[in-house]
């Protein structure tokens, strides 16, 4: 599915516009594949299993932020030939690092820069090990299917669909590897809308949330040798491994999931950011995000940078398409969030190249631009200054309209949940859950959004444009280890969402991200900036965790670089509220793989 062509729907698209505006296509183009033997081939790993495809490659990740030299990369067909791989690496002295569809922000499987020289090899997981099956149908309408780590997750809902199961929410992005989203506790927006009741086998959290058991490299002292084994979840070594952060290698899970249902997905660009993220206590009837959350359960809102009606989604359980709504029979509905128009992205081109100072026009912009594709309404367009209309021509209104409307849609689950493309724009991504009362929903994005509003004011007094992309706003419940369906289930140790055994009283997850374009002047700063505000609510009204998948432990210049983040408040907040936590979880991993064959690096720094 991935698109690196520069012409899409009649523009460019996201990502070939960066690849064009920085100079080169080849900045998102993995190089060519170099097998042992060809001519330049650097020196093969010794002695490497033989029949296992291998090659070296060029590791890039989601927003082409972590790049590395050629490295060795194997290609297993099945869990046997992974499990000879890691036992070969173990007697080899070198490490493996199992990948996906590389859609994630975090050093987790390699660093930035990783030379040719490290003794690493990369495990594709995408190419063989993506079989899946219905396991078990349950009288109470739920089902587990069993899935290996390679398959996508588009893949997993499309199949759970057509046999009529589905999952209350899930990541936008469906070009996940299932194994990556169960390493880091992948999730989408949806709590339990005021008088709803969770269907059997559905539950609020993360994916990892709904597994019933997984199959894991892992050492067997027994014969000194690394062995697969399976892990029910009410085992106590499951706690570590349903969201490991890559520091093991699952080969398979099994996922229990419920009775789909139709979705109904309506969006609004008509209120106003002070109205959405209102303060605690606003009059009966203002919009605020908790009251459309409490209504259907399930929203999200995207606020674009320098501009003041964030773009909201809210999501309903609606058994029958209302006369009003659009069916859609596939994922990814919203194309103008996946192409740009040639206009836009030649703006979107001079940012890049270094015209920062566009950030208010390109937010402006990209706002109109969903206005016009949701609801037809090109008012405001005609109304904007010389700029905007510049940008924003005839021919692309026309463009727009002539795609349909898309703000009233409905549809089985997975349509409607999933809606980002990997055409979709590369931007660099922060993201933090802060764990509070439902009654304090509104008291977190409030306080969010004052702060956020005033950093970013403050910047351009002083000429600095760090955020040209968009603030993302998604509401979870937190782990509940009964969805699994297992007696005796164990909470993921390591999620964000896993609930403190001191607070019960926190049942509600507010995940906060920032995006802006990678190589923006003085974002990490800003992103330190909006860190430190979110580690200061931490306290009676909320905790706060950072998102694995996304930025954080920001210096002025980097992330993943505050060694007091890092080392004291990561651990600290998976300690705190007692009962089994981040202490267990880095005994379990380093017990199950007591050599560091599956490691790095920065996750030994990290998890200690």
């Amino acid at each position: 599915m991935t698109d690196d062509s520069s012409i899409r729907g009649g523009g460019l698209s996201r990502r070939g516009l960066l690849a064009s505006a920085t100079g080169g296509g080849a900045l998102w183009l993995l190089r060519g594949l170099i097998r042992p033997g060809d001519a330049h081939a650097a020196s093969a790993p010794p002695s490497f299993p033989a029949g296992i495809d291998l090659h070296l490659r060029v590791y890039e990740n989601w927003a082409g932020e972590i790049r590395t030299d050629p490295l060795w990369t194997c290609v297993p067909r099945d869990p046997q030939e992974v499990l000879d791989v890691v036992n070969w690496a173990h007697g080899a002295g070198w490490t493996v690092r199992p990948q996906g569809r590389r859609h994630g922000w975090a050093p987790l499987t390699v660093a930035d820069g990783t030379p040719a020289s490290a003794q690493v090899v990369l495990l594709d997981t995408t190419a063989h090990l993506t079989a899946m099956s219905l396991e078990q149908e349950a009288g109470d309408g739920s089902a587990r299917v069993r899935v290996q780590a390679g398959a996508s997750l588009e893949t997993l809902l499309a199949f759970a669909g057509a046999r009529g199961y589905g999952v209350v929410s899930a990541p936008a992005p469906g070009e996940l590897s299932i194994g990556g989203a169960l390493a880091i506790g992948a999730h989408g927006t949806a709590v339990p809308a005021v008088g709803e009741s969770p269907s059997p086998g559905q539950g609020h959290g993360s994916l990892s949330n709904l597994v019933t058991e997984v199959t894991a490299v892992v050492w067997d002292g027994a014969v000194g040798r690394y062995a697969l084994r399976t892990v029910g979840r009410a085992e106590p070594d499951c706690g570590a491994l349903l969201t490991h952060l890559g520091r093991s290698l699952v080969t398979e899970a099994v996922l229990r999931v419920g009775t789909d249902h139709n979705l109904r997905c309506q969006s609004f660009v008509d209120i106003p950011a002070t109205e959405l993220f209102a303060a605690p206590g606003a009059p009966a009837g203002t919009r605020t995000l908790a009251s459309f959350v409490d209504r259907t359960g399930r929203a999200e809102a995207i606020w674009f940078a320098f501009t003041d009606r964030p773009w909201l989604k809210v999501w309903s359980v609606t058994p029958r398409r209302p006369f009003t709504s659009r069916e859609v029979h596939e994922p990814y509905n919203y194309p103008f969030s996946d192409s740009l128009p040639e206009p836009v992205a030649r703006l979107a081109g001079e940012l890049v190249s270094g015209a920062w100072a566009s950030a208010p026009l390109f937010g402006q912009v990209q706002y109109l631009l969903s206005k016009v594709a949701l609801t037809g309404d090109i008012s405001d367009v005609l109304l904007s200054g010389t700029l905007v209309r510049d940008v924003l021509t005839g021919d692309v209104l026309t463009h727009l309209l002539a795609g349909g409307l898309h703000s009233d849609l409905w549809g089985a689950s997975r349509n409607l949940l999933q809606y980002v493309r990997p055409t979709t724009l590369r931007e660099s991504a922060n993201g933090y859950a802060v764990l509070t009362r439902r009654a304090d929903l509104q008291w977190v994005v409030s306080r969010f959004s004052d702060f956020y509003r005033t950093l970013l004011a403050q910047y351009a007094a002083r000429g600095e444009y760090p955020v040209n992309g968009q603030v993302e706003i998604r509401v979870t419940g937190l782990e509940d280890p009964s969805a699994s369906g297992v007696p005796g289930a164990r909470s993921p140790l390591l999620s964000a969402l896993r609930p403190r055994a001191d607070r019960p009283d926190f049942d509600t997850a507010v995940w906060i991200d920032v995006l802006s374009l990678p190589d923006t002047p003085a974002l990490h700063r800003f992103y330190r900036d909006i860190e430190q505000l979110l580690l200061s609510l931490d306290g009676d009204r909320a905790a706060v965790r950072v998102e694995w998948s996304k930025g954080w432990a920001y210096t002025d210049a980097a992330a993943w670089s505050d060694p007091d983040v890092l080392t004291r408040h990561i651990p600290a907040s998976h300690r705190a509220g007692g009962g089994p936590g981040w202490d267990d979880a880095v005994a379990i991993l380093d017990r199950l793989d007591p050599h560091h064959v599956l490691s790095s690096p920065f996750l030994d720094t990290l998890l200690r």
